[in-house]
């Protein structure tokens, strides 16, 4: 009997909410890696999830008592082309769990095989977008980043077909919640306003409880315009790029959700684009705030009905509340650069020198995590040569760097508590295209999963010095760059 207790709210909720469905047996599931400090954080045993019974629930071969086993249903604009209908197409919800620290999370399956949302598809999932989510998602927990997580990750013992056969994999993937921006616009597409007001109550009950009174529904708006705000501020302070901003990939809850073609930056450029499927830079790195924005004007059109009964009046209400959007997260987005540059207090030249120093760097091309970190390194010193020898033209960086120390003047701290205050926010470790890349061939070509481990630990200890991994933290040669990311459906 499985020792975990499930307590599944949104299943509670009307069957027009999910489909139930069951996952789809594998052939040979063999664990590949299971997450323990999270599964103790969540109150689960790692022992019985390592043991057979456990490998079949993560591998989907069985679904434990008390399971939901569910497919939840939303819609979303994807690219900016609205499909009413979407849903969980290759995951499926096993349930909910309180963790020790009294939350809610989500355990679902993804590449559990289909469902009735999956539109034909195999609902399977293969071996590499396994591990780069795995990957991915766990770096950006160890660097604080709100995200969903990752439990587990199971081999299948089957193939999968994309454009080559390739080995089949199941992540068991942990989020507060799997509410998405499409799970609102699914039912304000169909004019379902009870449930609409339904799926509202649910996610402040869930995630903003505050949001209280019959001002809830605006309260809400503004909880995730905020939790938004934040969220891509932070993104954008390490170099993040999603990659597929769609608003069935936007989480209610301000986590960041679906690592598909997702990479973090080498060389600084704003318009940089890694997914394979973003031909005119859409979800490009600059984009991403006024994207944020759009998304987000889509959820308040879904709360309209929940806003005033007149419409005339609603709108104004949204757009008030939209219009927080662009100085709540300037202002998350200056105060994470001022941590980054060691400056914790406010002066008004602070603006231009950052906007200075990210146009150098990208004139420059220079490694956007090494420029901070060794900015870091070389706070308490006198000069920044190790730092300058990142840029192809050092003179505009001396240039730069000369105003950053007059600036640095006006603080009060040592140079050592703030070279100390940088290294706590600067990582050194970041996940890397060309490394991820090297972990799935590892994996995938030769069945060799200790790159893989090796990676997870060095990223677990992103901000660490980690002698002898300092291979881990150079930019990619340009024969390892990797160009284009893909989604892995």
């Amino acid at each position: 009997m499985s020792p975990i207790v499930f307590d599944n709210s949104y299943a509670r909720l009307p069957p027009r909410f999910y489909a139930e469905v069951a996952p789809t047996p594998v052939e040979a599931p063999r664990l590949i890696r299971l997450n323990t400090p999270l599964a103790l954080q969540l109150g689960l045993d790692p022992d019985w999830l390592k043991g057979p019974d456990g490998v079949a629930m993560l591998s989907g071969n069985d679904v434990p008592a008390g399971a939901a086993s569910i497919a939840t249903a939303y819609a979303g604009h994807q690219f900016g082309g609205f499909s009413p209908q979407l849903g969980d197409g290759r995951a499926i919800l096993l349930g909910e769990v309180v963790g020790q620290d009294g939350k809610r999370y989500d355990l679902q399956l993804k590449g559990a095989g289909p469902t009735p949302f999956s539109r034909r598809g195999d609902g399977r999932a293969a071996l590499g977008p396994v591990l780069r989510e795995y990957i991915v998602s766990e770096a950006m927990a160890a660097l604080g980043i709100p995200t969903t997580r990752a439990l587990a990750a199971v081999l299948t013992g089957e193939v999968v077909r994309r454009e080559t056969l390739l080995p089949g994999a199941v992540l068991t993937r942990v989020a507060s919640s799997h509410l998405r921006i499409g799970t609102f616009q699914f039912f304000a597409a169909r004019g379902d306003v009870e449930a609409l007001r339904l799926l509202a109550d649910h996610v402040i009950i869930r995630h903003y409880p505050a949001c209280t009174g019959e001002g809830r529904f605006l309260a809400l708006l503004e909880a995730v315009v905020a939790a938004q705000a934040a969220l891509v501020a932070q993104w954008m302070t390490i170099g993040f790029i999603h990659g597929v901003m769609n608003t069935d990939n936007m989480s209610i809850a301000g986590e960041t959700i679906d690592y598909g073609p997702c990479a973090f930056m080498d060389a600084y450029h704003p318009t940089t684009v890694f997914s394979s499927i973003d031909e005119h830079g859409r979800y490009a790195y600059a984009n991403q705030p006024p994207i944020a924005r759009w998304n987000l004007t889509r959820f308040a059109e879904t709360l309209l009905a929940l806003l005033d009964a007149d419409i005339d009046k609603a709108v104004p209400i949204a757009q008030a509340a939209l219009d927080r959007f662009d100085p709540q997260f300037q202002a998350h987005l200056i105060a994470g650069f001022r941590r980054k540059l060691g400056l914790a207090t406010e002066e008004a030249e602070d603006v231009e020198l950052i906007r200075t120093l990210l146009e150098t760097m990208q004139h420059g091309e220079a490694d956007f995590t090494l420029v901070f970190r060794r900015l870091s390194e070389e706070a308490a010193q006198d000069s920044a040569d190790a730092c300058r020898s990142l840029f192809k033209d050092p003179a505009a960086f001396d240039a730069w760097e000369g105003r950053w120390r007059q600036r640095l003047l006006k603080e009060a701290a040592s140079a050592e508590a703030r070279r100390d205050a940088m290294l706590r926010v600067n990582p050194l470790f970041i996940p890397r295209n060309h490394l991820i890349e090297a972990v799935i061939e590892a994996a995938v070509e030769r069945g060799d999963f200790a790159p893989f481990e090796t990676l997870l630990e060095v990223l677990a200890r992103p901000f660490d010095a980690q002698p002898g991994r300092e291979d881990h933290a150079r930019p990619p040669e340009m024969h390892e760059r990797v160009l284009a990311t893909f989604c892995g459906t």
